[in-house]
């Protein structure tokens, strides 16, 4: 047995890999403490906890975070209408500081002087787990096994990971692995790698398990009313049966059902990973789809033009920041409380459909709407001179009239 190197609380999945590593840690004289994120992923977290136990964990968290994930991650990033290079809406990216959080706080409780992960040495994970760590805890040690050549050197492949699990008596699944990764929580599930890995193949129709397809979802569409306050959605109404929700956790569940029955959310890209290369991601994020076409309605309803341009651009650098592991760096913390003062007058209820794997947006109402019928209506005049458009407008064209006349002049220049 190695000399002792101290405890370790390794961020657990009851997966093969993280499995092996729980055992691998031990070999290397760590005391081990699993911790397991409930984050609104499909597990039997009892049968990881048991687990964890078998491998000779010397304790096991398993720690709902899923209302704090909700409230204190996702209502910021709706807020803000946060997407990553025009179309992620960052599922993954959010859900890494929120676990990565309670990790800090538990190894802090244990007196634990190491973390760990399982995120490989390529992607985006690792940074974003280690920058929270870090940005929590300066004096935290980060074990990062898919970054030690005495790891990845040991298992090249899953097949190596499969022997290594079968000799250390670590149970192995028994049905046949999808040929990609998956990972899951509340907002949304992400899909890469295996024969995703190139992007001209389509994804197979079984892969997806958060939504229906589109082409076989309900004919009739759920028309809802949801109700925001300060940029933040408080209720949701069902139109057709009347069903509600008001509580955070629970109205993003509702959202996500109705979404998922009706096919929304689904998404094939290629994304700029921070380290540097491109890669291929599928994502479903049902709920998140509802809720960023919602917040843009009520958002323009009721925000100056001028404020939302400024605020467009604060969200455009939350995403990028979110999506590269920065969430607790300073920067991130002043354009949080920015985009929150901006939702201030973001209050209101839209109206709209979810059908056929689109959202259709029917209506809204606000108090504090800077719509105002009577002046923009071709009916009546209002509080408006019509006469005045035309100093506007002489005065807007000012400049491109000097622009193309200086242009004629030096296009007639080169032509002698």
């Amino acid at each position: 047995m190695a000399q002792s190197k101290g405890t370790v609380v390794l961020a657990y999945s009851g997966g093969l890999d993280t499995s092996c590593i729980l055992v691998w840690l031990k070999e290397q004289g760590y005391d081990v403490i699993a911790y397991l994120a409930n984050i609104g992923q499909k597990e039997d977290f009892e049968a990881a906890r048991k687990k964890a136990l078998a491998l000779g964990a010397k304790k096991v968290y398993i720690e709902d975070i899923s209302r704090e994930f909700v409230e204190e991650f996702i209502w910021p990033a709706v807020q803000a209408n946060a997407l990553y290079e025009d179309r992620y809406l960052l599922g993954t990216a959010l859900a890494r500081p929120c676990i990565a959080r309670r990790q800090v706080e538990i190894a802090q409780r244990e007196g634990a002087q190491h973390v760990a992960h399982g995120a490989t040495g390529k992607g985006n994970d690792q940074v974003r787990f280690e920058l929270t760590c870090y940005a929590l805890c300066p004096k935290i040690k980060v074990v990062a096994p898919w970054r030690l050549p005495e790891f990845y050197q040991r298992f090249p492949g899953r097949r190596e990971l499969m022997d290594y699990a079968k000799k250390h008596g670590i149970p192995v699944p028994v049905t046949p692995q999808t040929p990609w990764s998956m990972d899951e929580n509340l907002m949304h599930i992400s899909y890469e790698a295996g024969i995703l890995e190139n992007p001209k193949n389509q994804a197979p129709p079984g892969l997806y398990t958060k939504t229906r397809d589109p082409a076989t979802s309900p004919d009739n569409p759920d028309v809802l009313e949801i109700k925001f306050e300060r940029g933040v959605p408080v209720k949701v109404t069902n139109i057709g049966d009347g069903a509600t929700r008001s509580s955070a956790l629970e109205l993003f569940v509702y959202l996500n059902d109705i979404a998922g029955k009706h096919g929304v959310g689904r998404i094939d890209i290629v994304e700029n990973r921070f380290v540097g290369m491109k890669s291929r991601g599928i994502y479903e994020t049902p709920a998140g789809t509802i809720l960023y076409h919602a917040h843009l309605d009520i958002e323009a309803f009721t925000m100056d033009r001028e404020v939302r341009k400024i605020k467009q651009g604060l969200a455009l650098k939350f995403s990028e920041l979110v999506y590269n592991g920065f969430w607790h760096s300073p920067e991130c913390e002043f354009l949080r409380h920015c985009i929150r003062r901006s939702q201030e007058p973001v209050v209101g209820t839209v109206r709209l459909s979810v059908f056929k794997g689109q959202v259709y947006i029917l209506g809204r109402e606000s108090p504090r709407s800077l719509y105002n019928e009577e002046l923009v209506s071709m009916n009546v005049q209002g509080d408006y001179e019509p006469a005045d458009a035309t100093g506007f407008i002489n005065i807007n064209s000012l400049r491109l009239k000097e622009y193309h006349r200086l242009q004629s002049k030096v296009t007639v220049k080169q032509d002698e």
